[in-house]
């Protein structure tokens, strides 16, 4: 199955270029000129992976991607950017963006951080939704609500807690969660943070998890009952 790949790009000439690029390594590409365009059809359809620009002339890339983590959705997102300044890049990430590339780029680097991005990514060939009380996780859609409402999760949380999942009722230690999801180069504090965020969104008490709990001197352990 080919991965679908969103780039949203206002100069004509770059965004004819990756996407002739990324066919030619055997994804399927769509393209908007403008952050109006691309936050439309970023929320319409499934995508495995946006690639967005900040300048762009309707709307900047930080207010589609900071709305696309509003709307619900955990798709990987790469800037693609003129702006250099580590603050830019600060900025990108926590607003939930997962890799910054900026112009002008090798197109063999961006080639294999696109990869890594999508191999990173939760396998969505079963559509099965979850239940676990009030939560309701859909990992074909990369969907998480609550009661109905969505809860935005950035895409290492949703990809950190289909992994709990998948291994419901196993511990499963931190280095393994930092390789699964982080890949080397992460330390265990990273585990630590993405899964106290997590606790904040899902958990009725944080401070007294009853999905993700910890397992003391090793890891962690899903109790969720898993459906599929």
């Amino acid at each position: 199955m080919k991965e679908n790949i969103l780039i949203v790009e206002d100069e004509e000439s770059l965004r004819m270029t990756l996407g002739v690029r990324l066919r030619s390594e055997g994804y399927d590409v769509d393209a908007a000129s403008g952050g109006i365009e691309g936050f439309s059809k970023a929320t319409s359809r499934p995508y495995d992976l946006i690639i967005l620009d900040i300048l762009l002339p309707d709307r900047s890339g930080w207010d589609v991607c900071r709305e696309i983590r509003q709307a619900g959705l955990s798709t990987p997102i790469l800037f693609l950017t003129a702006r250099t300044q580590t603050i830019d890049k600060v900025t990108g990430l926590k607003l939930g963006a997962d890799d910054y590339v900026t112009k002008p780029f090798e197109a063999e680097e961006l080639m294999a951080r696109i990869q890594v991005l999508l191999k990173r990514m939760p396998d969505r060939s079963h559509d099965g939704a979850h239940q676990f009380g009030s939560i309701r996780v859909n990992i074909g859609r990369g969907e998480v609500t609550r009661n109905g409402k969505p809860i935005r999760l950035a895409a290492h949380e949703f990809q950190l807690l289909e992994y709990l999942m998948q291994r419901s009722g196993t511990p499963v230690s931190q280095e393994e969660l930092l390789t699964a999801i982080w890949g080397s180069g992460e330390m265990r504090r990273t585990v630590r943070v993405n899964i106290a965020s997590l606790r904040e969104k899902l958990e009725a008490n944080p401070k007294c998890p009853e999905l993700i709990v910890t397992v003391v001197g090793f890891g962690y352990k899903f109790r969720g009952s898993r459906t599929w």
